[in-house]
């Protein structure tokens, strides 16, 4: 393999308290110095001046609805797009079909991403099998095979006993069970906000309730059982609230966020346009304050897509029979870097340490860090690069996103896998 010197480029490397300008040396796939003016002997040189280089970004929370799903993603589709939006590496919900639920379905995963050459995938298990909330999967057959965390993403783990089972279960591979929480007896057919938007349109709602009840139930067990519980998607003040209060009680719970519950509210629904019909709900203008000052204070550990990728005409329904769920891969990067980190919400070193660092530290994976030694996973970022959201030319399979139009500033221009180009922008 080729050795890469990025010359030149800002270094922002959280897990370091590196924020510098100096050349980088990737060799055999490793990180191998930062420092000023190297000059190793037949490295291809890339000059980064002007562009930030940051630990490969990770997406936590990703939906590559292989197998079984393929009209609407493919691995290879999939980990193409994580590469265009800066991704070096993604985790993959086990909502397949047949679900992740067992090694077979694991190593098929991975053998499917190897081949893929794109993003690294990290596999995530079914919580119980068949994911229906009965009995547990076989996690110890999973984690060997290459799972990094057990979830039911898409649906709640319903029976408290079974959460339990599943808590404690998971304290012996010791990795986190992420969690959908939600409560859905409180909203048959609910499909969106319960709230002043909801009774205006004459659509059926979810009450914030729905997921604080769910976070609250958990951060219990976490506490009864000692496990590692990872609340995703996180969209409410009320479970934001109850994730900060387990944090001050020294509790091992974390929380992920997504750019759409940080940058729209559930008014984005009211011309029934289904590419606002995400789950969680967006919520209110209040809920968004609230995710906000988490990302600033600390009490949100990572920023992710939950990249949910639709054929086309299933969004086209009506909102009732739209699927939830939006793609993400493809403009996360840019609406951080121009939405929150361009206005000084939040600074570039804490929104890398949230789409990097944190996600790495979560899932227990290499990756998130600089560090000499590390794996050759990073990220060229363009500060001023201008980006318009055109779902037209994605690379991802799925076209629905509520960003469509949008122009924002700053976006991903390389991305590097082992030190390996798995993307460049032209």
């Amino acid at each position: 393999m080729k050795s890469l010197l990025i010359r030149g480029a800002r270094i922002v490397d959280p897990s370091q308290r590196i924020d510098r300008v100096s050349d980088l040396f990737v060799d055999e796939g490793r990180i191998r110095a930062i420092d000023e003016g190297l000059s190793p002997e037949g490295a291809e040189v890339v000059d980064a001046r002007g562009l930030i280089a940051v630990p490969g970004l990770i997406d936590m929370h990703v939906h590559l609805r292989e197998p079984g799903f393929e009209y609407k993603e493919t691995i290879a589709s999939g980990t193409a797009a994580a590469a265009a939006g800066g991704f070096a590496a993604v985790a993959a919900m086990a909502n397949t079909d047949p679900p992740n639920d067992c090694a077979a379905v694991t190593e098929y995963i991975l053998e499917k991403a190897h081949r893929a050459g794109g993003a690294r995938v990290h596999p995530i298990g079914a919580t119980t099998r068949r994911m229906e909330g009965k009995e547990l999967s076989e996690m110890g057959e999973m984690v060997a095979a290459g799972a990094v965390a057990v979830s039911d993403d898409g649906l709640p783990v319903r029976d408290a006993n079974v959460m339990r089972r599943a808590m404690e279960y998971a304290t012996i591979f010791d990795i986190p069970v992420i969690e959908h929480c939600e409560t859905p007896e409180l909203h048959p057919g609910g499909v969106m906000n319960e709230g002043y938007w909801s009774t205006c349109l004459g659509l059926r709602g979810i009450p914030r309730a729905s997921e604080e009840i769910s976070v609250r139930r958990n951060v219990i067990l976490a506490e009864t059982t000692g496990a590692r519980l990872h609340v995703a998607h996180l969209s409410t003040k009320g479970a934001l609230e109850a994730v900060r209060q387990a944090k001050e009680r020294g509790l091992p719970v974390t929380c992920e966020v997504t750019p759409h519950h940080l940058l729209l509210t559930d008014d984005s629904v009211r011309g029934y346009d289904t590419r606002a019909k995400m789950k969680p709900p967006l919520v209110t203008e209040e809920d968004l304050e609230a995710l906000l000052e988490g990302l600033a204070d600390g009490t949100v550990d990572a920023i992710a897509t939950d990249h949910a990728p639709h054929h086309e005409d299933e969004k086209q329904q009506d909102f009732d029979h739209a699927p939830f769920g939006i793609v993400g891969l493809e403009t996360s990067v840019s609406l951080g870097l121009d939405r929150l980190v361009r206005p000084g919400i939040i600074s570039l070193n804490r929104w890398i340490e949230l789409m990097s660092t944190g996600p790495a530290r979560i899932l227990g994976v290499e990756g998130g860090t600089l560090a000499v030694g590390a794996p050759a996973d990073l990220t060229l970022l363009d500060p001023e690069r201008p980006f318009r959201v055109e779902p037209s030319v994605f690379v991802s399979k799925g076209r629905s996103t509520p960003f469509a139009d949008w122009e924002l500033q700053g976006r991903a221009v390389r991305t590097i896998v082992s030190g390996r180009s798995v993307f460049t922008l032209p």
